[in-house]
């Protein structure tokens, strides 16, 4: 094909902490650079990033191509997306443009002057509006319905998604596609750094545990998970909660967010103690060397559009129980124990046979292993730059 300009909007990857968004946007511009060499691309960026910056976190083999990538900084305080980025491309239209996390500028959906494709990753405040405060939720039934209606394309990360945008959008079949995203590289990390992780947590070989990683918000049903492992803690379900005659715990990693849950006053209302840890936000190296030494990874989140931690999980050899609602299956496959998450005795019952039941782990671990490799980032690019060419 000829070659063209493609804008892409790039203000995901300057925040300072990296959530399922960020890692997406970061992933599938690295790959778009290496599908499509004969493009030019422009990255809109709120920050004066270099392209080392943007490209090379984690290794990336894109340098090759930076030569006909531009950086170009938006310097709008307020209102970013509505003024500063349409402005830009007002003045200096891209033949295309490209949005991987859900707000089409407000006059490209009144203009329609370039063609545009957005990613919508979920609509989990449709499913579950009580998880989500007022504000943020209309900014993303706003936003949402915008790209969903006037965006000349739209990519969803999973069928579920599909069929919900379909659903509350009435967003026809035909322009909707489904571009799986790819794991998220692990950081590579040295025996002595997870030697390091460990201890600075509390941890060892001798200690199992599961692990939890997310930001602590309604959505993610850690009140739940806490009352199943209050269950499992009571030896309610018939199995001696020990490992290898260790005590297993209960890891909870991550950002405080919204809610209102006090989730420790809980765990010491259910009489748990030290068997529930609390670390808050962990870094990538230290996610990489919790995973690599946990026994079970829990998600029992109530709506996920996609499911990146599950993929990491699997990538890294943990066996995974996750809820059976929105894409987790479609994402976990075979590779994990499938649980409804209102179920607080299913969802302990996964974790006691995670824990205890070696031919179970055994085939998660291989069944994760082997689902992983349905996911591959340049499959994704390739959806999303069909459409960003008019295919």
């Amino acid at each position: 094909m000829t070659a063209v300009i493609i804008g892409i909007d790039a203000s995901r990857l300057s925040g300072a902490i990296s959530t399922g968004t960020e890692r997406y946007s970061r992933e599938v511009i690295k790959a778009l650079l290496r599908c499509a060499p004969q493009h030019e691309y422009r990255l809109y960026t709120r920050e004066p990033l270099t392209l080392s910056t943007l490209l090379t976190d984690g290794g990336c083999d894109s340098a090759q191509h930076f030569d006909r990538v531009t950086v170009v900084h938006i310097r709008q305080q307020r209102l970013w997306t509505h003024i500063g980025l349409a402005r830009e491309i007002a003045l200096r239209p891209p033949d295309a443009f490209f949005i991987p996390a859900h707000v089409l500028p407000l006059s490209q959906a009144i203009r329609r002057t370039t063609r545009s494709v957005v990613t919508i990753h979920d609509v989990g405040y449709r499913h579950f509006p009580q998880a989500h405060p007022l504000r943020q939720r209309l900014l993303l039934e706003w936003g949402t319905a915008l790209s969903a209606r006037y965006a000349s394309a739209v990519v969803v990360d999973s069928e579920a998604t599909r069929r919900d945008v379909q659903r509350f959008y009435r967003t026809r079949t035909e322009r909707i596609a489904v571009a799986y995203p790819g794991p998220i590289p692990p950081v590579e990390v040295s025996g002595l750094d997870a030697h390091n992780v460990m201890v600075k947590y509390g941890l060892s070989d001798s200690c199992p545990y599961v692990l939890f990683i997310g930001t602590q918000q309604p959505r993610k049903n850690l009140a739940r998970l806490i009352q199943a492992w209050r269950l499992l803690d009571d030896g309610l379900l018939h199995s001696a909660p020990t490992v290898d005659g260790a005590r297993p715990q209960l890891i909870v990693a991550g950002s405080k967010g919204w809610g209102g849950e006090d989730l420790p006053r809980l765990a010491a209302a259910l009489g748990l103690g030290d068997s529930v840890r609390f670390i808050g936000y962990i870094s990538d190296m230290e996610k990489a060397a919790l995973l690599r030494g946990a026994r079970v990874f829990a998600f029992p989140s109530l709506y996920e559009g996609f499911g990146f931690p599950v993929l990491e999980a699997q990538s890294a050899g943990v066996p995974v129980v996750c809820s059976n609602t929105s894409a987790l299956p479609e994402v976990a496959g075979d590779g994990a124990i499938l649980i409804d998450p209102f179920d607080v005795q299913a969802m302990a019952g996964a974790l006691r046979d995670c824990l205890f039941d070696a031919s179970i782990r055994k085939r998660l671990i291989q069944a994760g292993r082997q689902n992983v490799t349905r996911f591959n980032w340049d499959r994704c690019a390739g959806v999303v730059m069909g459409l960003l060419e008019g295919d």
